[in-house]
């Protein structure tokens, strides 16, 4: 997808501080930490939001999870907790068109988030 800084950081275009790939799914750390630990876990493919997740894609979506929780036990925050978050479209804070999740953990999580 052209423009799309995550679609750039997937293809290695753009370098990024990645901290897992597979063939699925790049995890890499947020350049705005909101945690001591933030983590963005993305398909390589490019899906616009969660709205656009389709049927085939609900493997795709739980693998994002395992990936999530992987890298939440390979960063210590598994134990004491963290937090997973899917923003979806402006008025749910997603800033970049491309489905990512948030794995946030290392402090503290307050609600509500805001």
């Amino acid at each position: 997808m052209p423009d799309c800084i995550f679609c750039e950081i997937v293809h290695k275009r753009m370098q990024s501080d990645i901290v897992y790939e597979d063939p699925e799914v790049v995890a890499f750390h947020d350049i705005n930490p909101q945690a001591p630990v933030h983590v963005l876990v993305v398909p390589r493919l490019h899906i616009e939001s969660v709205q656009e997740v389709t049927t085939d894609q609900v493997e795709l979506m739980g693998k994002m999870i395992m990936v999530a929780q992987e890298i939440a036990r390979k960063t210590n925050v598994d134990e004491g907790g963290f937090r997973l978050v899917i923003n979806n479209g402006i008025n749910g804070g997603q800033t970049v068109s491309h489905l990512h999740l948030h794995l946030l953990g290392g402090r503290r999580m307050t609600w509500p988030p805001g």
